[in-house]
């Protein structure tokens, strides 16, 4: 299966991200740095986490608006699977192929640490080698996580089923509504979550949580 990173100056996870979908997909992945115009033909696009031009204006706001975001919007439009994580989804949120904001943490200080996440949702692309309600361990990193989205939007994406994961067990880490930590578009190929999945895929990780999320991206079945 091929996949795609999408590289901005600032973002430091991308080299997390290319080793998980290596691994996991036994390829690396193709980059993809701003200024392209086009992605070639994948079966998985990723923005990964970091903070790209320095967080400056809004947390993506640069990011979402160079060049190779328009070819992951186009992309998108044909039904490409995206997921944006951390920084990505920002950049997902502030591109406007997600619904919402990402405000400061209620707390008003940077978060690192591990968190838990319910699958919400297991019924999509992204979640379909989890169970139902399904309670994984996931780390966090990130000072502007707190997800807001007005009552009619909120509304809208609940009843739809575009939350597809919540924070756990009293682990929200920075006051998101609803304790949402990722949601998908409607057309279910889109996902933006600010836990990192890509560090918790093996066992050196300390757990394989996280690996899920990428193989149902990429069509593989879960390990027996």
């Amino acid at each position: 299966m091929k996949s795609a990173v999408v590289l901005l100056p600032g973002l430091n996870r991308d080299r997390d991200m290319i080793a998980a979908l290596t691994k996991i997909s036994g390829h690396a992945p193709v980059t993809v740095w701003q200024t392209e115009t086009e992605i070639p033909d994948v079966d998985l696009i990723v923005i990964p986490g970091g903070f790209s031009y320095g967080d400056y204006l809004r947390c993506g706001a640069i990011g979402a608006r160079k060049p190779v975001m328009r070819a992951v919007a186009e992309k998108a439009k044909k039904g490409v699977p995206v997921i944006g994580v951390c920084n990505g989804f920002q950049i997902l949120l502030e591109a406007g192929l997600l619904p919402g904001a990402l405000m400061r943490n209620t707390s008003l200080k940077f978060v690192c640490r591990e968190v838990k996440m319910s699958v919400a949702n297991a019924n999509t692309r992204f979640t379909r080698n989890y169970a139902p309600g399904q309670i994984i361990r996931t780390p966090v990193a990130h000072h502007d996580g707190n997800y807001f989205a007005d009552p009619e939007t909120l509304a809208r994406i609940e009843g739809e089923g575009q939350v597809v994961f919540r924070y756990a067990e009293n682990t929200n880490p920075n006051g998101s509504i609803n304790d949402i930590a990722g949601i998908m578009n409607e057309s279910g190929n889109v996902l933006g979550l600010m836990p990192h999945p890509e560090d918790l895929i093996e066992a050196a990780h300390g757990g394989i949580d996280g690996r899920g999320l990428f193989e149902s991206a990429l069509g593989i079945k879960a390990a027996a």
